[in-house]
């Protein structure tokens, strides 16, 4: 009959063939993202699949997202992505125990899919492409070469001699993939470095400004009692957009274009903008994605231009309707422009955020703020390019997954303490929350306890009507057992928010805030 192993030819164990098949993908992975930092950090196709797959996802899996992990979604993202890689390694070596054709056609594969998502990238030039292909090409030839090497090594041979010669030169191998790769995804990090705009904000010093705000009164905040500091720390601020690798700009590179339906085309530089004079107003941001009762909300300083006077300066044309801005990563987004050039509206191409330069995670250099919108149809960061247009003509990134084209932001109020499910001993319970109606400002705070009569709040000072407020009331209850908290807040237009319950798609959600307590 003959010996089983010569008439099949030699197998790899599982072991081995998994180990070159990852061995594989950690060296394309690594080759990709060196060139991605030739090229630009969003070319790596890690990246760029990540990217593609944000903008591919359903707008109800987003929001299921953002709800569920908050600012983590993105580590989330790449995590899942890191584990489907691992998987579709493992089960390409377990299918290439006896040739490499299956691990090189999935390697093929994911190397097109790389492709394509580099090519179809908004932000990314021809020259892109180059990561993917070093990714592919870096991934096929380790992986070929140690299955190569592995098949040798399991051949029946006339001697241990030559057996052991094999394995040695395949784990000679494997170590050497196994290093390289290591060695090109640090030269690729630390040449991503180079590109890093930490340094550049570093840089740009302190900003001057003309028009300073004057630091919070004593009574614009209850922080100690529960509520958050009326003015948000740059690293506390909340962060939500679809950038999965921080764009790198730095000030020097930077430039913005204004054009469009527009007398005369402008393009400004960092220092065009930092010369003239910088105004200072306080502005609350929310997430259109803040659930009633959510975190995704936060309030600063931010320093700027007016935008208003950019665009009279460019001379808007009749009949533009909406500013349409892009961002350096090819996000957009579209802002109503009677809104933009409201004069008391206040909106500013901000360059500044509590006293410092913007934060690049939160646009550095320059971003949008307008107050009163919610962030997708207002705040674009990183931007580059501003177009006067009308609604029909461009369609922006959130308006094309189904949300609503306007985006004013809604009357609400939130319990910050005590919170949801704690136990308290029966007594006076001091409920503390805020309350914003940004660019109309809250009139008043009312909380309930189970179905009880409604208790107006005591409202901290006010500082800006396009900045929260923060509200206390204290409460006796006596009575043992599990109870319900609720507020609702009014606005200074007399508009009372609604207690119909409605999702954050299109535009916002609506409802009151109700905690459960125990007392005992």
């Amino acid at each position: 009959m003959g010996d089983p192993a010569v008439r099949t030819g030699p197998r790899l164990s599982a072991s081995v063939a998994v180990l070159t098949a990852l061995l594989g993908l950690v060296a394309a992975l690594a080759a990709g993202h060196l060139v991605g930092a030739f090229v630009g950090p969003g070319s790596s196709p890690y990246v760029a699949v990540g990217n593609s797959a944000i903008d591919l996802t359903p707008t109800w899996l987003k929001d299921w997202a953002v709800s569920t992990f908050g600012t983590a979604d993105k580590q989330v993202l790449l995590g899942g992505m890191a584990v489907v890689l691992m998987l579709v390694a493992v089960g390409a070596g377990l299918l290439s125990r006896r040739s490499s054709l299956a691990g090189s056609l999935v390697i093929t594969v994911f190397g097109v899919l790389g492709g394509v998502a580099v090519l179809t990238r908004p932000d990314l030039g021809q020259l892109a492409i180059l990561a993917p292909l070093a990714s592919l090409t870096a991934g096929l030839v380790a992986f070929r070469l140690l299955h190569a090497r592995a098949l040798r090594a399991a051949e029946p041979v006339p001697t241990s001699t030559e057996g052991g010669a094999d394995r040695r030169r395949f784990l000679v191998g494997a170590g050497a993939v196994a290093v390289g790769a290591g060695v090109v995804g640090l030269g690729g990090a630390l040449l991503g470095n180079t590109r890093d705009a930490a340094g550049s904000r570093a840089a740009v010093g302190r900003l001057t400004v003309t028009r300073p705000v004057p630091p919070p009164p004593a009574g614009a905040d209850f922080a100690k009692l529960g509520t958050p500091t009326f003015l948000t720390p740059n690293a506390d601020f909340y962060r939500i957009d679809t950038a999965l690798v921080l764009p790198q700009v730095k000030a020097d590179d930077w430039s913005l274009r204004i054009h469009g339906m527009v007398d005369r085309e402008l393009t400004l530089t960092y220092d065009d903008i930092r010369n003239r004079g910088l105004v200072e107003r306080t502005i609350t941001l929310c997430c259109v994605s803040n659930e009633v009762g959510g975190p995704l909300i936060s309030n600063a300083n931010f320093i700027g231009v007016e935008l208003a006077g950019l665009l009279r300066e460019a001379g808007a044309q009749s009949g533009a309707q909406q500013l349409f801005s892009t961002s350096a990563d090819g996000w957009t987004c579209g802002t109503p422009l009677d809104v933009v050039l409201d004069p008391s509206r206040g909106a500013l191409l901000a360059i500044g955020m509590n006293g410092e330069p913007l934060p690049v995670e939160h646009g550095f250099p320059a971003r949008l703020v307008v107050p009163g919108l919610y962030g997708y149809v207002s705040a674009t960061k990183w931007v580059t390019d501003l177009e006067l247009t009308t609604w029909s003509a461009r369609q922006a990134y959130w308006l094309q997954r189904g949300w609503g084209r306007l985006g004013p932001v809604k009357t609400e109020s939130r319990i910050d303490s005590p919170t949801s499910f704690s136990t308290l001993p029966p007594g006076r319970v001091v409920v503390a929350g805020t309350a914003w109606a940004q660019h109309t400002g809250i009139k008043k705070v009312e909380v309930r306890l189970d179905r009880g009569p409604w208790r107006e709040a005591e409202l901290s000072t006010v500082v800006s009507k396009d900045a929260w407020r923060m509200w206390q009331v204290a409460l006796d209850i006596e009575q043992p057992g599990t109870h319900q908290l609720t507020c609702r807040a009014t606005d200074e237009s007399g508009y009372t928010q609604t207690e119909d319950r409605a999702p954050v798609l299109p535009d916002g959600a609506t409802g009151w805030h109700t905690i459960s307590i125990t007392t005992r």
